[in-house]
């Protein structure tokens, strides 16, 4: 059981890896530079555009890197 709990890990591990390996650089945004656009699920599930909530107004994004980890 163990054991399989470790391959599991590891096949999950080398995945992520692999993954960050093939993605593209991106570059950090300066201070006043626009955001590529992006669809997240909103509270209520449904898909929610970056450009749908500029188009109302500024758009403030904060991130809550480890709200929810345990460090």
């Amino acid at each position: 059981m163990r054991s399989h709990r470790h391959m599991h890990l590891a096949a999950v591990v080398a995945a992520l890896l692999f993954t960050l390996l093939l993605a593209a650089p991106v570059a950090a945004l300066e201070v006043g530079q626009k955001a590529p656009e992006f669809e997240l699920p909103g509270s209520q599930g449904k898909p929610v555009k970056l450009s749908e909530l500029t188009a109302k107004g500024p758009v403030v994004i904060y991130t809550f890197i480890q709200a929810f980890t345990a460090t």
